[in-house]
């Protein structure tokens, strides 16, 4: 933790929110202060990771971290959430890049239920 974030906020080791969701199973010293410390999980470690419970899971086709990235925007986008709470969520700069999403969506038109849906 930043010695000017522990300074205004000394506590703020303690709280949830300034904890690593991925904490990484080694210890190592830290850059500056040299303190044994326990770091986040370096991105290419998630990655394996992840390829390798896919290979466990037999998942036929092609996923990485970034899929589930997709997935995520493109579920939002079907149960209904606002494609500009979708964009700041995903933190693109502009609308069409979030629009990409739409293509895939089981949704048609502009949201609107088809008159050819039955149920």
């Amino acid at each position: 933790m930043p010695e000017s974030l522990l300074r205004k906020w000394p506590n703020a080791c303690r709280e949830w929110c300034f904890q690593y969701i991925f904490a990484s199973a080694t210890l190592c010293p830290h850059p500056r202060s040299g303190r044994i410390a326990r770091h986040h999980l370096h991105e290419s470690s998630m990655q394996r990771q992840f390829k390798d419970a896919v290979r466990k899971a037999r998942v036929p086709k092609r996923a990485t971290c970034h899929t589930m990235r997709h997935s995520f925007a493109t579920h939002l986008l079907e149960s209904g959430t606002d494609i500009r709470t979708v964009q700041c969520l995903m933190g693109y700069a502009s609308v069409e890049t979030t629009m990409i999403y739409l293509h895939v969506t089981k949704r048609t038109g502009a949201g609107g239920p088809s008159p050819l849906d039955l149920s």
